[in-house]
């Protein structure tokens, strides 16, 4: 299974602006800027959409530990913060924390923790990356 994006940039690391796409059309152009990734001004950028798959891969991967353990999740509501340093070698992602609230019908705190610790260790997007990945996980009654 292969997924597919592209990237194009133009002009200087400034003043250029670029654009993402995916081929499922979900991104199509999307502008993004050196100030939508390092300064405030409202748009995407590459550690956001990290951000964003790695909240929809944990989502899932929770759902299927939960399967495992005969748990079926009501709802998985998680939001992945990710952490972006300038580092003596350079800018790199050296954290991100995953906030989960998930109401999951007859599972008790402790099969929850553990289907949660499982899905942050064995999500794709967990595995892909070299940060500190932690968590908050919250079972809601």
């Amino acid at each position: 299974m292969q997924r597919r994006a592209s990237a194009v940039w133009k002009g200087g690391l400034k003043d250029g602006k670029g654009t993402v796409s995916a081929t499922s059309g979900v991104l199509n152009n999307t502008a993004y800027s050196f100030a939508t990734r390092f300064e405030n001004t409202p748009g995407t950028n590459p550690e956001e959409l990290i951000a964003a798959a790695h909240a929809a891969c944990f989502s899932m991967a929770l759902s299927g530990q939960l399967g495992g353990a005969n748990l079926t999740a009501e709802s998985i509501s998680t939001t992945a913060t990710l952490t972006l340093e300038k580092l003596d070698s350079g800018w790199a992602i050296t954290a991100v924390h995953l906030d989960v609230s998930a109401r999951v019908p007859k599972a008790d705190a402790a099969a929850f923790n553990k289907a949660a610790e499982n899905a942050k260790s064995g999500c794709p997007v967990s595995k892909v990356l070299k940060a500190n990945i932690t968590m908050t996980a919250k079972l809601e009654g």
